[in-house]
């Protein structure tokens, strides 16, 4: 049997699919920095929060900042790759709002620069349309994979 197909989604979620490494990313894009701020807006264990920190870190999708020397402590901001992650998490929250909260109930409304709440939308960067299932075609570019699975031996 063949291994799995290759596939930058599975290798994005090795990194951010773990438990509560989203919602460290959501928290930190809202500014919550600090360890103890995130634990209580996350609601996770210490000790997990604290490897997934690590990974994220490791990873280079957060950086480790001191804040204070006596005690040291440390805060957690984003790095560009971090950054890039946010058009994800709108998506995800927008994804969210539609389907799993009732009677149109969003615990968070985002408001970009322009004064208008954001919903966000993936948009094709060369026409500007908005980007639709039925208006793409996968081109598979690892060797013995078709779109819908293993080529033929």
């Amino acid at each position: 049997m063949k291994d799995a197909r290759p596939c930058s989604i599975a290798d994005t979620l090795a990194l951010v699919g773990e438990k509560y490494s989203l919602l460290v990313l959501r928290e930190v894009s809202l500014g919550a920095t600090r360890f103890d701020q995130l634990v209580r807006n996350i609601g996770a264990p210490r000790d997990v929060l604290t490897a997934r920190l690590k990974r994220l870190v490791d990873a280079g999708v957060l950086e480790k900042v001191e804040y204070s020397d006596r005690p040291k402590r440390y805060e957690y901001r984003p790095t560009q790759a971090g950054l890039e992650l946010d058009p994800v998490l709108m998506t995800l929250m927008a994804w969210g709002d539609r389907h799993l909260q009732e009677g149109g109930f969003r615990p968070m409304v985002l408001e970009h620069i322009c004064g208008n709440e954001l919903v966000p939308q993936v948009v094709c960067r060369e026409c500007g349309k908005e980007v639709e299932h039925d208006d793409l075609t996968a081109h598979p570019q690892s060797p013995g994979w078709t779109a819908t699975g293993p080529a033929a031996a």
